[in-house]
């Protein structure tokens, strides 16, 4: 008896290697709005793309990997201290740092070269000065969904370069010295009272163009806003009273705020048509209840 011997071919098909990790575009969320966040990083193709090692000294990613919504982003130098324990729970990645809901009570160390760190929805209850010592290279900062109700005095104070920082839906009372080229900041949904602002918290901020503090327990509108200001939210404190100087210069009637394109004061307790002379300078009038 001959045995047929019979060879089996199986064809394979060439399966593309996982697309680079999408980065969408990444903005301070503002509450109550109808904006709504963007996913930071596509999980399925980050799943596909992490090569995790087993011996547990590292996380590497192919350095190939950009992020593709942030060109400001795409120049900062790849990652190298991915052996730091932080990098084993975060994602490290091209100067980015994401340690978003894995519930760590505190800023975790970061690499020197760390520009952006994303550290949304964790358990952080305080900021010290030590946190960021090391890292002056941050620009973006975003805490939002946290527990803080304490931020040392001057913990930011070495950040020269951040321009964006969102504190946002914590617990703070007050605010901490920001650092002088601030484009963005977002305190919304927090504690804050008008004592816990200094008087020239924003002055000095030239570079400021969205300041977001709404649902918070002002009771007035800060002082020295820069001129540069172009959102400013304060919807749904305790603001009962504003004066000629607040937004304009009640000694020069040919003054205008060339800047500012929108004041929200929704929920307050301010009836905003007794105060018309608040909002001469203005190029629209805040939104707000006038009757």
């Amino acid at each position: 008896m001959k045995i047929l011997q019979a060879t089996i071919f199986l064809f394979v098909p060439l399966v593309n290697s996982a697309p680079p990790i999408q980065q969408e575009s990444l903005q301070f969320y503002e509450y109550d709005t109808d904006v709504s966040m963007e996913s930071l990083i596509q999980q399925d193709n980050e799943m596909q793309s992490k090569d995790i090692r087993k011996d547990g000294t590292n996380v590497s990613l192919d350095t190939s990997l950009r992020l593709q919504g942030d060109d400001s982003e795409r120049n900062v130098p790849p990652t190298k201290d991915t052996n730091l324990p932080t990098c084993l729970l975060c994602v490290c990645l091209s100067g980015s740092v994401y340690c978003e809901e894995i519930d760590i009570e505190a800023v975790p160390p970061l690499p020197k070269e760390t520009a952006y760190l994303y550290a949304r929805f964790n358990k952080i209850k305080r900021i010290a000065v030590s946190d960021f010592a090391d890292i002056t290279t941050l620009r973006r900062i975003d805490f939002s969904g946290n527990r803080i109700e304490e931020i040392e005095d001057g913990a930011f104070s070495k950040l020269l370069l951040l321009e964006e920082l969102s504190l946002a839906e914590n617990r703070l009372l007050k605010l901490p010295v920001l650092p002088p080229k601030l484009t963005t900041f977002n305190a919304n949904q927090n504690r804050i009272k008008s004592r816990g602002i200094k008087a020239n918290a924003f002055k000095k901020l030239t570079n400021l163009a969205y300041l977001y503090l709404g649902h918070n327990a002002l009771e007035s509108v800060p002082l020295n806003l820069p001129e540069s200001l172009r959102i400013l939210h304060l919807q749904y404190n305790n603001i009962t009273t504003i004066t000629d100087d607040t937004f304009c210069k009640s000694n020069n009637t040919r003054y205008i705020r060339t800047s500012m394109d929108e004041i929200r004061m929704e929920g307050n307790p301010i009836l905003l048509a007794k105060h018309v002379n608040a909002f001469s300078c203005l190029r629209t009038l805040p939104v707000g209840t006038y009757y």
